[in-house]
């Protein structure tokens, strides 16, 4: 297939800008780029798709989120607001997942892949809880990723909260998925990571466990130091914060992704630089939970590897870019905070290095021969010059999610013209619905 007269935002090195280019794609994979005349006439018997001077740029990637969090919007939680972190955790989300059977990760999940393919995201790094229905739960997300066509990774997270047995339970469905991705063909657009909750619900016991299963090769992904009750209650346990604590047991590393660290003091920061472990940034979340910011310009001075997620926000990661550009600022009262560069260091090079490295060593979130073929078409009318020097602050500033017509991953065409393809959204939509007010009634039975 080519895609022709397009506009490339490639996202190399250079940030090269290629106006009335094209593509060619063979399979999953970007066989070929030149002028859009070439390209017609090199392979003048291939399907073409006319971009009508659309913008053709990598697909966006989310490095952290919960796909089971569909339901907590617009869900009413009985009594007080909640006045802390902790509250959120056990008036919302933990009442939240234990809500959730088979039916309903199923469809948190599906209505979560459509809005990211309605936004252009085209990687998501899942991070799943359901403490009533563990055991096959990561299947229904991968068969959610498999019907889709999205790319992602998933896991399960291990907690104490539910008691000794249902920690093992999420051990072992951890376990299972990753011996079933390994036996999948290695260019699966799924992948596994061992997923734990975080340091406050795990007992040094259950760590080690977690530590004793972990296969060779493999890393864990785990929030740390969301709010400074991660590092109180790691000093409280151990006597040690929050990365020394992992780090005593070999959880850190470049195949573990720490999500947050808004709380991390000097040392935890260089510890995670020595160890070439990623580290994900969450600024829409942050905010909503008033955990604070962390400080994300110096720990990217320094080389860590930060990328940027969601939380289970929505998939519209242009909003997470926007703000995590504006919310420094502010947060720091001083407007030279969080250059328009620094978003993109996070939210394309760091991002598109994390899905590169766990997917294999594939070439992701660039428009280069060889990569894969993880694109979108964005209908974007500029009212000044792109650049490579300004392409940044026109994404921040001139870039809307509405604005993606068409949605491409692994060289599958998912949305064609703002229609999405291969899946009945409008049935998917109204089994939400149903589900969602299940998932509300054994919320409030809680209370």
């Amino acid at each position: 297939m080519l895609i022709t007269n397009a506009n490339i935002i490639t996202w190399n090195e250079k940030r090269e800008i290629l106006p009335n280019f094209g593509i060619r794609i063979s399979d999953s994979i970007i066989s070929d780029i030149d002028k859009s005349e070439v390209l017609q006439s090199k392979y003048p018997n291939d399907d073409v798709m006319d971009a009508r001077g659309q913008y053709l740029m990598p697909g966006l990637i989310c490095a952290h989120t919960h796909f089971y969090g569909a339901f907590s919007r617009g869900l009413y939680i009985p009594g007080n607001p909640p006045a802390s972190f902790p509250e959120i955790l056990s008036k919302l989300w933990w009442p939240l997942d234990q809500s959730l059977n088979k039916e309903s990760v199923k469809y948190s999940a599906l209505v979560c892949m459509i809005d990211a393919i309605r936004h252009g995201t085209t990687t998501l790094i899942d991070h799943h809880a359901s403490p009533n229905f563990i055991t096959g739960s990561l299947d229904v997300i991968e068969e959610a990723f498999e019907q889709t066509g999205l790319r992602g990774m998933v896991c399960y997270e291990v907690t104490d909260r539910g008691g000794v047995q249902k920690a093992e339970e999420g051990i072992a469905e951890n376990i299972d998925m990753i011996q079933k991705i390994e036996q999948a063909p290695k260019d699966s657009r799924v992948k596994a990571i061992f997923g734990m909750h975080a340091g406050l619900t795990l007992s040094e016991e259950t760590l080690k466990k977690c530590r004793k299963a972990l296969p060779e090769g493999y890393g864990v992904h785990i929030h740390v130091a969301e709010h400074v009750v991660d590092e109180h209650d790691s000093l409280d346990k151990t006597g040690e914060r929050i990365i020394d604590r992992l780090n005593r047991h070999g959880f850190l590393g470049d195949q573990s992704i720490l999500a947050h660290g808004v709380h991390l003091d000097i040392k935890e920061i260089e510890q995670l630089i020595e160890t070439k472990t990623w580290l994900t940034h969450q600024p829409r979340s942050n905010m909503n939970n008033a955990v604070g910011m962390a400080d994300v310009d110096a720990m990217l001075r320094a080389g860590v590897k930060l990328c940027l997620g969601n939380d289970g926000f929505s998939n519209a990661m242009w909003d997470e870019w926007r703000t995590c550009y504006l919310v420094h600022k502010s947060w720091n009262r001083d407007p030279r905070r969080m250059n328009g560069n620094d978003v993109i260091k996070m939210a394309v090079y760091n991002n598109a290095e994390m899905a590169s490295h766990f997917f294999d060593g594939a070439k992701i979130g660039v428009i280069q021969k060889g990569a894969k073929a993880d694109l979108i078409l964005v209908d974007y009318d500029p009212i000044t010059e792109v650049t490579p020097d300004n392409v940044a602050w026109q994404i921040l500033f001139g870039f809307r999610d509405s604005m993606v017509t068409t949605t491409i991953v692994d060289g599958k065409v998912l949305m064609k013209d703002r229609e999405i393809q291969g899946l009945n959204v409008k049935e998917i939509s109204q089994n939400a619905v149903r589900v969602s007010k299940e998932v509300w009634q054994e919320y409030a039975r809680q209370f």
